[in-house]
């Protein structure tokens, strides 16, 4: 198959003939129908990522139709129509039998602890775990940021944040994550602030819900939830500056570089500090049915798609930032 293979850190990516996977056991081989293209992929081509071993193919958000299915999988087959959160969880281990899949510490990641979806086929492990069924009317570049921004920013949004009607939510950084994180907290009913320096990122929040957006952190009081989309120290620190007493900050972008906290500040005022790390695939059918409502959108985010010869580019310009919307790939 053609695949999209890092060779060394920050180079140039190339595309080459490279072997197609094998569905293991209790796995499946899905055919990409589409991938998206999103800044992880990016931190773990520059190396900020230490379970990748080069080479390397990267990759993580997809959608596509099972190939091969291996032994062991049940209830599905070869041609049904699928998601998976990037995070492949075991299934068995304490956390997942309690139904945290996205903090399973045996969890495998397409694009990062083996290779992902800048590809014509990939693998999916522990398939009966991880297998999202997708509507029939739902098209695959739609489909594709399910895995990783959009389902990201929901449970980031609605079951970390747990953000309420009037509420005012700040999100720093509108990428692909950070407008989804926009449309879903207007959808819930929050006053949304949105914060980038990209104006063309502020003109797609304005459409997706935000009441205000600004380039600059803004003078506002009584914001109760601060949101780091984007992943900065920097961002951090004015976050929490920004929160009211007993306000909470979600943090969803990577900190590859560390994180100062003024602890005396989170004490003194009771804020909340929340991780949020992906969505496990039993939790999609409440995110599914917004969207089958039409109450979501995230087929509005994509604003470019490209093909597999066109990702390398791609990919490297994402250090000079990240364009507006979502770019999906489509490899076939």
């Amino acid at each position: 198959m053609r695949a999209v293979v890092i060779e060394e850190y920050g180079v140039l990516p190339v595309v080459r003939e490279v072997p197609r996977p094998e569905p293991a056991e209790g796995a499946v081989v899905l055919k990409v129908e589409a991938t998206g293209l999103c800044r992880s992929d990016w931190h773990g081509w520059m190396g900020h990522d230490a379970d990748i071993v080069l080479p390397h193919v990267p990759g993580h958000e997809l959608a596509g139709t099972i190939a091969e299915v291996g032994a062991g999988v049940t209830g599905w087959q070869v041609g049904d129509r699928v998601t998976t959160p990037f995070i492949c969880a075991c299934g068995v281990c304490e956390q997942c039998l309690e139904g945290n899949q996205q903090v399973c510490p045996n969890q495998l990641q397409p694009g990062f602890n083996y290779w992902g979806s800048f590809a014509e086929y990939v693998a999916v492990p522990y398939a009966s775990v991880n297998l999202v069924r997708l509507p029939d009317d739902m098209a695959f570049t739609t489909a594709a940021g399910l895995g990783c921004r959009f389902a990201t920013a929901f449970r980031a949004v609605h079951q970390i944040a747990k953000v309420r009607p009037g509420e005012r939510v700040a999100i720093f950084g509108c990428g692909g994550v950070g407008l989804s994180a926009v449309m879903i907290a207007a959808e819930l009913g929050a006053e949304v602030i949105a914060i980038d320096t990209n104006p063309e990122a502020l003109k797609l929040a304005a459409q997706y819900g935000a009441a205000h957006t600004t380039s600059t952190v803004p003078d506002f009081g009584g914001v109760r939830v601060t949101i780091d989309a984007l992943g900065s120290n920097e961002i951090v620190q004015q976050a929490l500056r920004l929160l009211r007493p007993r306000g909470r900050h979600v943090q969803i972008g990577l900190l590859p570089s560390g994180v100062s906290l003024d602890v005396g500040r989170l004490i003194g005022q009771e804020l909340s500090w929340l991780g949020s790390h992906g969505m496990p695939a039993h939790a999609y059918p409440e995110m599914l049915e917004l969207v089958a409502a039409g109450k979501l959108s995230p087929s509005s985010l994509i604003t470019r798609t490209i093909t597999l010869d066109e990702t390398p580019a791609a990919l490297a310009a994402l250090s000079d930032g990240t364009p507006a919307g979502v770019t999906v790939i489509q490899p076939n």
